[in-house]
């Protein structure tokens, strides 16, 4: 009998225990989540900031994330090592023929011959040419036919910066595209090139600056911004964080950009649909110093072959406006300082002028051909940029002056003097002593440029001495003579007058400051409201501009950028009135550093040293026809003057390093 009872409890709490699994089985399947499939790749999303936005779905769970047939690239199979030939780009170096509109031409084609034609890559001859360019944005119904020189599109360039201007009708080949916000399916990385969508009224050079006035968010600027449709902004307030998905947000009319009927967003993020049409408001968003937040972008990004931009935007997926929301808010205020930093950097450097489009396109193509000597990541993404590094120059980050600093490296503690003798033929002996004399000399140049003939001795100094034939142009003194061995020169006219310490000091000055002038006599500019244009002056006042050349210290690099990078236009302007000279020179030093010079003591026993001057009415005249050649004025004032220590302090001679400085 018990026997018995036993056998039944177990029976019945076998049956309960099997009844209880099959019950809670199907509950435990719903419950614990199943995990990625082996060797499954990892889908969407793929953010840009992956350590802020992390994705909470997995592969497939999206009906958005099925697979999809890939549609096949224009051209083929066609790549670079296919498709252009390099050998045509090494002899004659990387030129490039634009070929002429066969009927009426836009004004953007204006623009890109403008911009190429005043270029160091341009030829007119189509047989030296490497490059070969064809521009599509021809009036509507007006497209080019196939060039005469067409060779089924090998080493072309079929160039289209509006996606409204007329298609071509004939095939590519191997022909590379440059076109405004491809599409993600018809891109080819490597080959096509992708560029910003601009608007029509772009302007060809110069254009205008970055509108960010204060990098740190402040407290009543919107968080948000969201484009609109029909053109604008919608901001978000601090009681509507998701009125961006949600539509109820407030209009933003933000200050007024340069361009008729469109305004400049005035927020931190600034979020931008995915349609292709709304890359025009990427444009915006970088030039306002707003950073873009892409939901989920279907067209290229401007130049990212070279330009990396994570540094300056953020690519989010609009399937997770909550997710988006939190990061950019929790995101750490350093970061929002560095990426709104590179905003203005990349919209100053590459995007804000057709010229500025136009020769980033063909620095990138020019890279693909130096291989493995193009520019580094580094240049593109950093001050001043790539379109101010020639790599006729060097494309070592560590030759240039503006990377000393993330090179963890100084210049070297020698300098060249280069001494300019004009039309007065006169041997300047002294200064040719005082200038040996210094510690830091290593060479002295002297550039004959006058008409009499140099004298057949000269005297003995502790450094080598060479003459250099000059050809009677103000600009020589700017080439980039093979004989220089350092990278620091001092530039001095035959009447400047300097004593053994002033040059030492200056040189030290100048090793803390390489990528920038260091001089003794200063100009000032201004803007003249009654006459409506920029003025300079030679007044003592208590800011300046401008250090002359006829005693300052820079880089050797300046003047290869002054022989290869400035137009034939403005070198001539020099060359007739060499007082513009060193206006000239500051203004291309102010461009690529957008920083001022800096003044050095002077003494006053010296008076105002250097070559007459030419008549006060032709300066004026040049640094406004050279504001507009660079498309805007790029000289900075400053109030700064760099004094030794105990400089004319009330103490003993004998504790002052550089104390013939304050010679009475």
């Amino acid at each position: 009998m018990q026997s018995w009872r036993r056998k039944s409890l177990w029976l019945a709490l076998l049956a309960s225990w099997l009844l209880g699994l099959l019950g809670i089985f199907p509950l435990l399947r719903l419950a614990v989540p199943t995990g990625p499939r082996a060797g499954a790749p990892q889908g969407w999303p793929r953010w840009l900031d992956a350590e802020l936005l992390q994705s909470f779905f997995q592969p497939g769970e999206l009906p958005e994330d099925a697979a999809q047939l890939p549609r096949g690239p224009r051209g083929g199979s066609c790549d670079w090592g296919a498709c252009f030939d390099t050998s045509k780009c090494r002899s004659g170096g990387f030129k490039v023929f634009v070929y002429p509109a066969a009927g009426p031409t836009s004004e953007t084609q204006h623009k890109i011959l403008a911009s190429i034609e005043g270029s160091r890559y341009h030829t007119v001859s189509p047989t030296e040419a490497c490059l070969h360019l064809l521009s599509l944005d021809a009036p509507a119904g007006e497209c080019s036919l196939v060039p005469p020189k067409w060779n089924g599109g090998k080493n072309h360039l079929v160039l289209r910066l509006h996606p409204a201007s007329c298609s071509w009708t004939f095939p590519l080949g191997q022909a590379m595209v440059a076109e405004a916000s491809p599409t993600v399916d018809t891109f080819r990385p490597g080959f096509d090139v992708a560029l910003p969508l601009l608007p029509e009224a772009h302007p060809v050079r110069g254009g205008a600056p970055g509108q960010l006035r204060q990098h740190s968010p402040h407290p009543r600027v919107a968080l948000l911004a969201l484009a609109e449709e029909r053109g604008g902004w919608r901001v978000a307030g601090p009681d509507s964080p998701a009125c961006p998905w949600d539509g109820h947000c407030e209009q933003d009319h933000g200050p007024e950009q340069t361009h008729p009927g469109a305004a400049l967003p005035n927020a931190t993020f600034c979020l931008i649909p995915g349609r292709r049409p709304d890359a025009l408001r990427f444009l915006q968003a970088l030039q306002a110093g707003c950073i873009p937040v892409l939901l989920s972008p279907r067209w290229e990004l401007p130049f990212a072959e070279v330009i990396d931009w994570t540094k300056a935007a953020i690519v989010a997926d609009e399937r997770l406006p909550l997710q988006v929301l939190a990061a950019l808010r929790e995101m750490p205020p350093t970061r929002v300082l560095a990426l709104r930093q590179q905003t203005q950097f990349l919209w100053d450097t590459y995007f804000s002028s057709v010229e500025k489009v136009i020769r980033t396109t063909l620095e990138i193509i020019q890279d693909r051909i130096l291989g493995a000597s193009a520019h580094p990541s580094l240049m593109w993404n950093s001050p001043p940029g790539v379109l101010l590094a020639l790599p006729t120059f060097s494309t070592s980050p560590s030759d240039f002056p503006f990377y000393y600093l993330q090179q963890g490296s100084r210049p070297a503690g020698r300098f060249s003097a280069l001494i300019w003798v004009g039309a007065t033929g006169q041997p300047p002996l002294k200064l040719i002593q005082a200038v040996a004399g210094s510690q830091h000399c290593a060479q002295i140049l002297v550039l004959w440029s006058s008409d009499k003939p140099p004298p057949p001795s000269w005297p003995e100094t502790a450094v080598p001495l060479i003459v250099i034939e000059g050809h009677r142009k103000a600009s020589d003194r700017f080439f980039p003579y093979s004989a220089i061995s350092t990278d620091a020169i001092l530039s001095l006219d035959a009447h400047s007058s300097l004593s053994t310490s002033e040059v030492d000091f200056a040189f030290v000055v100048w090793q803390s400051f390489p990528e920038r002038m260091v001089g003794f006599l200063t100009r000032s500019h201004f803007w003249d409201e009654a006459h409506g244009g920029w003025c300079y002056t030679a007044e003592r006042v208590n800011n300046f501009s401008v250090v002359l050349t006829s005693a300052a210290f820079y880089h050797r690099y300046y003047h290869t950028l002054f022989t290869h990078s400035l137009p034939e236009a403005l070198r001539s302007l020099a060359d007739a009135a060499p007082a513009c000279a060193d206006v000239l020179m500051n203004f291309l030093v102010a461009a690529a550093t957008k920083l001022p010079p800096i003044k050095v003591p002077y003494g006053k026993w010296h008076g105002e040293a250097g070559p007459p001057q030419a008549p006060q009415p032709t300066a004026p005249d040049c640094i406004n026809q050279m504001a507009a050649g660079f498309g805007h004025m790029p000289l900075v004032s400053s109030r700064l003057r760099l004094d030794p220590v105990l400089f004319k302090d009330p103490v003993s001679v004998l504790r002052k390093k550089y104390r013939s400085l304050e010679k009475p």
